[in-house]
């Protein structure tokens, strides 16, 4: 299962308060490749350069170093973040304190280790100059964060207008929206009523609006509850991310509806070779 925005959100602000404006010293990496190969020379070209910040792209972290280029990560679908603020007066004692599938470690110069985790190795670590960022491969057709003010009402509704996709998959598609992902477009449409087969160019500007403001509202939610815990995921302190335990209809088929007066039941249907969860009753 991997991670979506609100887990690589809460991965991204544990790693701004571990590193942002911190050093790193120097990095230990212990295979030659995650899903592809490491960049080239990439320990050489990143010891010793300050991390001047952090930001989130869609699924993507960024770390933007002095050296003027940037560290592009993505936690594929087991990918962790381990941060530890004691390895280094452990490792200056000769023992081998890291686990089998810690992959990269950076040591910042502060004694902060941060270690790239990834049992699956289905994760990702590229290195680009910063000016040259927007145009990489991973980012380059990434469509407006849905929590930004770019993504409004009349962005959207002008998206779909013209799509005969149904709004499920067209909320998946990351040209469209980045970041989405199957979790918690399933918990959007569910809030806003809409079915996921609803095909998107028959909405209403007013339906578009309500999607845009259950898209802001259900990540917030769940970024302030540390994500969802499903098979993988934890934040950087090690704790589960508990906003699983708020699922509306992902992953309760056959459950009684949650909404108040509705008598339907939660069933499941595949889309695109996803599986949606919602109430036939009372999403249309």
């Amino acid at each position: 299962m991997l991670p979506e925005l609100p887990e690589v959100e809460t991965v991204c602000r544990g790693m701004i308060l571990a590193m942002e404006g911190d050093i790193i010293s120097s990095v230990d990496i212990r295979r030659p490749n995650l899903r592809w190969p490491f960049p080239v020379k990439m320990k050489e070209r990143i010891s010793g350069a300050k991390v001047n910040s952090l930001t989130r792209r869609a699924k993507y972290i960024l770390i933007n170093l002095s050296s003027d280029e940037t560290l592009i990560l993505h936690l594929g679908m087991s990918g962790r973040i381990l941060i530890d603020e004691k390895k280094k007066s452990i490792l200056d004692k000769g023992d081998n304190v890291f686990g089998k599938h810690d992959h990269v470690t950076f040591y910042m110069k502060s004694g902060t280790t941060v270690t790239f985790n990834d049992p699956r190795r289905f994760g990702a670590i590229d290195l680009i100059e910063t000016e040259h960022c927007d145009k990489h491969w991973l980012l380059s057709k990434l469509g407006p964060e849905p929590l930004g003010n770019s993504m409004n009402a009349n962005y959207l509704f002008d998206a779909l207008r013209h799509k005969t996709t149904s709004i499920k998959v067209a909320l998946l598609d990351q040209k469209v929206v980045s970041g989405l992902g199957n979790i918690y477009v399933c918990e959007i449409l569910f809030r806003v009523g809409i079915s996921p087969r609803r095909i998107v160019k028959n909405l209403s500007m007013r339906t578009v609006s309500r999607i845009v403001e259950e898209i802001r509202n259900v990540l917030n939610e769940a970024i302030l509850a540390g994500g969802s815990t499903l098979r993988d995921h934890r934040q950087t302190n090690g704790d589960l991310g508990y906003f699983q335990h708020n699922f509306s209809v992902y992953n309760r088929e056959g459950d009684r509806c949650r909404k108040e007066k509705c008598s339907g039941f939660v069933i499941r249907l595949v889309q695109s070779g996803r599986s949606s969860f919602y109430c036939s009753k009372c999403q249309k």
